[in-house]
């Protein structure tokens, strides 16, 4: 599965404009880094298999040695295909969650560290969706893909607010811990 997950994000990078793997590589980390990513391990492997099938061709050496390539029509068929594939749902693994729910072995203030960080990261993230948002609209869009990657960036957006809505929750629900418990007969007092 992750194989054609790969083989969809060097199709899809090609498609914008032919690339050597290491300019692949660096317009997957820059402009997919906010949902996806891929390793040298994993691109230079997919393109061989590609130019095999035919999906993608050589277009000959850069100065440096490394080759640059190019989506071919039949890759575009592929990636046209791939594209339309179900989405391929992969288990979460959410270090912060994880320590959180056993967050009872750090005690609040640990936990309270954790959700800052949590916080500051999202902030930031926050941050690089507005630069990465204004360079797409001061780019010419020749072809047509400016409102498809607004839409991923978008969400990007949400999902950093909404990380900043939860920490400032947990935050507080945190504090709460550090409040002392009433005491039984105050509680039955008051019924």
């Amino acid at each position: 599965m992750r194989s054609s997950q790969t083989e969809t994000a060097v199709l899809g990078g090609l498609s914008v404009e032919p690339m050597t793997g290491y300019a692949l590589r660096e317009a997957i980390r820059e402009v997919l880094g906010h949902f996806w990513s891929e390793s040298f391990g994993q691109i230079y492997p997919s393109l061989a298999e590609l130019e095999r099938k035919g999906h993608v061709r050589r277009l000959g050496s850069a100065r440096t040695g490394a080759s640059t390539f190019a989506i071919t029509p039949a890759g575009m068929t592929r990636l046209k295909e791939l594209l339309a594939q179900p989405l391929q749902q992969v288990p979460p693994r959410n270090g912060l969650m994880l320590r959180l729910f056993f967050g009872r072995h750090l005690g609040p203030e640990a936990c309270r560290s954790l959700v800052r960080q949590a916080r500051a990261e999202a902030e930031s993230r926050l941050s690089q969706y507005e630069a990465i948002y204004q360079d797409v609209m001061n780019e010419d869009d020749r072809t047509g893909d400016r409102p498809y990657w607004l839409l991923t960036i978008s969400a990007g957006q949400h999902a950093a607010r909404a990380a900043v809505a939860w920490a400032d929750e947990a935050l507080a629900a945190l504090d709460q811990l550090d409040q002392p418990a009433p005491a039984a007969s105050e509680s039955r007092r008051k019924i």
